[in-house]
């Protein structure tokens, strides 16, 4: 094992924060209960990954609320990294550092189907493989990438812009010698964007007049809009993207519920007269590429080109609070609970 990997505990126990119940809206702590089961012995083609790090992240929202995902009784669906300390499946060996679906527990019995990133030999500490070279960092990496590609001279903006994918396409952005605007939802995370992660300008979206502020800053439009909320602040950069320019749709943080679909102002006609092109992008439907990604990011890492704010904290049981601090604002970048050690 190399110097990344923490001290952690082993035992015949399994502690698991399972669903209680459906929630309605964004999870709380009532929807969840722990319990404590037998840990599993893993069979031929799986292994025993102890989970050191557990995540909590806004697309849980959507997993809690859907039946085929996250069964009522069933381990919350998370994303964690471990070290697996038993195999009987020949391309995972015992030892390895993992990253994937091995849900808000102690142990998870896991095969090759669950992993995002399988990492023999860590470069980084090992909480930076569940954000900035996780799910957050990779989803910024390929999305932007694929979508609208940065390039020097363009303007983008980017919400969210303090956040775990977002503070990741601003730096991106920037080493690509873009015109780089943030928007996020407190002074502070202002003052984290442009001394921290390199915006050129930032902005509280609470208290400015954001249609205003963003045609004083960008008089010819944004190029690019890389955006994570969705709501009333896509109606705005909507109405100040420059012709041609391109939408990453990568969250809807800003809509607690989809059911029913809600309504609000009609964007046909910004989308069709500034010919935009709009599109949706899911971490998910890019497994194949996510190690190739995170080769990357390391690399824009180590040479001091990429910069993340998080926080650990001990304790299985904060997993939950972790999770609604991300749809209060309250939580300041990537935050995860540490379950190695009592």
């Amino acid at each position: 094992m190399t110097g990344f990997i923490p001290a952690f505990t082993t035992s015949s126990t399994n502690r698991q924060i399972v669903l209680n119940r459906r929630p309605s809206g964004s999870p709380g702590q009532e929807d969840f209960l722990q319990r404590e089961v037998p840990v599993e012995a893993p069979k031929d083609g799986t292994f025993l990954v102890r989970n050191l790090y557990l995540s909590a992240d806004p697309v849980q929202r959507g997993w809690a609320s859907n039946p085929a995902l996250t069964p009522i009784g069933a381990p919350m669906r998370a994303l964690a990294v471990g070290v697996v300390t038993d195999s009987r499946e020949a391309s995972v060996k015992t030892g390895d550092v993992v990253y994937g679906f091995f849900g808000w527990q102690d142990y998870a019995l896991a095969t090759p189907a669950e992993l995002l990133s399988h990492i023999p030999t860590p470069r980084a500490p090992l909480p930076a493989y569940a954000g900035v070279l996780g799910m957050p960092g990779v989803t910024a990496w390929l999305a932007l990438h694929d979508i609208a590609p940065p390039a020097a001279g363009q303007a983008i903006l980017v919400s969210t812009a303090a956040g775990s994918v977002g503070s990741v396409v601003g730096q991106i952005a920037r080493q690509a010698d873009a015109f780089v605007v943030g928007l996020t939802g407190s002074d502070d995370k202002v003052t984290r964007c442009i001394e921290r992660f390199g915006y050129h300008a930032a902005f509280n979206y609470k208290n400015v007049d954001l249609a205003a502020t963003l045609a004083t800053i960008r008089p010819d439009g944004f190029n690019s809009y890389f955006d994570n909320t969705g709501g009333p602040i896509l109606d705005t950069a909507i109405r100040a993207m420059a012709r041609y320019g391109r939408i990453v749709q990568c969250g809807t943080a800003a809509t607690p519920s989809w059911n029913p679909p809600p309504t609000g102002l009609r964007n046909e006609r910004e989308i069709l007269m500034r010919c935009l092109t709009w599109s949706g992008f899911v971490i998910f439907d890019h497994v194949a590429r996510f190690g190739a990604a995170v080769e990357r990011l390391t690399d824009m890492m180590v040479a001091g080109h990429l910069h993340h704010d998080g926080s650990v904290e001990p304790g299985l049981p904060n997993v939950v609070g972790a999770l609604e601090d991300l749809f209060t604002g309250a939580n300041s970048g990537k935050k995860l609970i540490y379950i190695g050690e009592d």
